[in-house]
């Protein structure tokens, strides 16, 4: 992708209605759009070219929205933005932990969920291998507790050198800790700080973000630790290489 103005968005939307009216949301815009019904034309899709994207519905026919999110996770790592009628905070919650970006409860407005897509893109342009100047500088590469980062490349390798799939969000989360080892942090600058844009910014959604990076981490030694009635705090000692 060379500039938002082309970015190729995947929608999968099974409420033809709905569906023309996004495309045309989404067309108007500069983008290029594509709609699909379900997880089987999705598919289909993606196996005839790559998308920029991808703006996912909850409720649909067949597999859910739910379970396609979290089968195109370990699959990829594309931006994915959630969208429920239901507006439920159980709906993002589950979302988020099935590996999406960011939430959106209908009804929305187009000027709200251009804005996410848009933010969401940016940030996916900024974490990309190819983003900024060639190659990886010293201050790029972000060693604690045994793990290695590499923030110009978005990888993540444990004590063992095996890497660790990120999403997005957990990438901006991470480094957040990392810049601001040792320090306490709310959960509302949490979210300014990782500029992860999720659908309802609250404790609940930082809350399900650092539940997931702490699995991935292996987070027995508490490398995250919970400061009970303000946020959490990143302990371990972090060098730059």
């Amino acid at each position: 992708m060379n500039s938002l103005s082309i970015a190729r968005i995947l929608l999968v939307e099974d409420d033809p209605a709905m569906r023309t009216l996004i495309l045309r949301v989404l067309k108007e815009n500069g983008f290029e759009p594509t709609g699909v019904r379900d997880g089987r034309e999705m598919a289909d899709a993606l196996s005839q070219g790559s998308f920029d994207l991808v703006l996912l519905d909850v409720m649909l026919p067949g597999q859910s929205g739910l379970d396609i999110c979290r089968d195109l996770r370990r699959a990829s790592q594309v931006p994915i933005i959630m969208v429920s009628a239901h507006g439920e905070e159980i709906d993002m919650v589950l979302g988020l932990e099935m590996g999406a970006d960011d939430y959106v409860p209908k009804p929305f407005r187009a000027k709200e969920l251009l804005a996410r897509i848009r933010a969401l893109l940016r940030r996916a342009a900024n974490n990309s291998p190819g983003a900024g100047s060639i190659g990886s500088t010293p201050q790029d590469v972000m060693v604690f507790a045994g793990w290695r980062l590499d923030r110009r490349r978005r990888e993540l390798t444990d004590p063992d050198g095996v890497a660790v799939d990120l999403s997005g969000a957990e990438h901006d989360l991470l480094v957040s800790f990392l810049e601001n080892r040792q320090r306490v942090i709310g959960r509302e600058r949490l979210l300014e700080l990782s500029r992860a844009r999720l659908g309802e910014v609250n404790d609940r959604s930082v809350d399900v973000l650092v539940s997931r990076l702490r699995r991935k981490l292996g987070d027995e030694n508490r490398l995250i630790r919970t400061i009970r009635g303000v946020g959490y705090i990143f302990t371990a000692d972090v060098a730059t290489l």
